[in-house]
């Protein structure tokens, strides 16, 4: 299994970064958070980029990248915490698509995704169980030549987009993916920790769905899409929390007392020392996760489940931190390590938390029998 970056994709993590330090600075969040701006030239920019185009297949349009490259650039969204759709789209939407769809449905639907004109999230989370897809209790049900949804889901990110992805059930126990536009869903509004993501309750109430756009890839497909999913809101929270670090770090060597930095206090040092050891912690499992998806290695399932419990681990320590060693500025409004510190602890919540995914994990390492 091959660990490390190579140079084009060390190039693309350049270019990703270069780009958002000047489209994204931190004035954008702060401005959507106080309700004062919006993601729309960001997003024009992205699609300009073809970001969007990353990882749809050529024949479909798209640029035809893999989930190393989409990887490095969902890092870099979360180290700047980037609003807008680009990420509900890309790790969420795409995948789902990709992998359920057949090539007709991937083409019709994916597309319009490389070229910016559709944006997409997907919908698995039901009450009380989560994201763990054993649970999942939405129906879809043939109905004459098309199909019929019922059901609702919880903790849908960024609702606003053109189309839903909607896990459920068949009558035959099977799970598929219905393609549905947000207008169909009955919309519960969430007043989230981060103002950033937009995140909603769904519900489907009889709602018609074609035949073209209900795919039927089964569990198999699902469970792979929702790992990449998965994956990819762990390194978005890896970037999030380099970000509180990096801020942290530089307060310290800043910020003086008693006439000299108090990064030079050794108490100061033994806790940045330890968020760092967080943070290789969590990015060495992250870009192990990456890797297994990469490849389609047999071990993606544990995998997957260790790269989000670490950095649900890690931005409950960083963050911490964060807000201590920066001492009473850090609980202002005028400072922005809250507003990353926001995003990190619902980048925990979404697709599951770290105990859920230990749980998950010791089921998967569970001997049968």
């Amino acid at each position: 299994m091959h660990l490390a970056f190579t140079e084009e994709q060390d190039e693309l993590r350049a270019a990703i970064r270069s780009v958002l330090a000047k489209e994204c600075p931190a004035s954008l969040p702060r401005s959507i958070v106080e309700s004062t701006g919006d993601a729309d030239g960001l997003w024009a920019k992205m699609v300009e980029l073809d970001w969007p185009a990353l990882t749809v297949a050529e024949a479909d349009g798209g640029i035809g990248y893999g989930f190393v490259e989409l990887a490095v650039l969902v890092e870099e969204l979360g180290r700047v915490i980037a609003p807008g759709p680009l990420f509900a789209t890309v790790t969420q939407f795409v995948p789902f698509v990709r992998h359920s769809g057949t090539p007709e449905q991937r083409a019709a639907l994916l597309g319009p995704v490389a070229t910016g004109a559709m944006t997409g999230t997907v919908a698995v989370a039901e009450r009380p169980t989560g994201w763990d897809l054993d649970g999942v209790q939405a129906t879809l049900r043939p109905d004459g030549e098309g199909w019929v949804l019922d059901g609702t889901k919880n903790h849908v990110l960024s609702p606003d987009t053109d189309q839903v992805a909607v896990v459920a059930r068949l009558e035959r126990g099977d799970l598929a993916v219905a393609v549905v536009a947000s207008s169909a869903a009955t919309v519960e509004t969430i007043d989230p920790l981060d103002k950033t993501r937009p995140i909603a309750h769904l519900t489907f109430r009889e709602v018609t769905v074609p035949a073209d756009r209900v795919l039927l890839g089964g569990t198999e497909a699902v469970t792979k899409a929702l790992e990449e999913a998965t994956v990819a809101m762990a390194l978005e929270t890896l970037g999030t929390c380099q970000a509180i670090f990096d801020i942290t770090l530089q307060y310290a060597k800043d910020r003086e007392q008693f006439g000299v930095p108090i990064g030079s206090f050794q108490a100061v040092k033994h806790r940045l020392a330890d968020c760092y050891i967080q943070l290789e912690r969590a990015r060495a499992l992250c870009y192990f996760a990456t890797a297994c998806l990469a490849e389609d290695d047999a071990r993606r399932a544990e995998a997957t489940a260790m790269a989000k419990a670490a950095t649900g681990d890690c931005q409950r320590f960083v963050a911490a931190e964060g807000i201590q060693l920066l001492g009473g500025i850090a609980f202002t409004w005028e400072h922005d390590q809250h507003i990353w510190v926001k995003r990190a602890m619902t980048g925990d919540l979404l697709f599951g938390r770290s105990r859920e995914q230990r749980t998950r994990l010791a089921q998967i390492l569970q001997p049968a029998g």
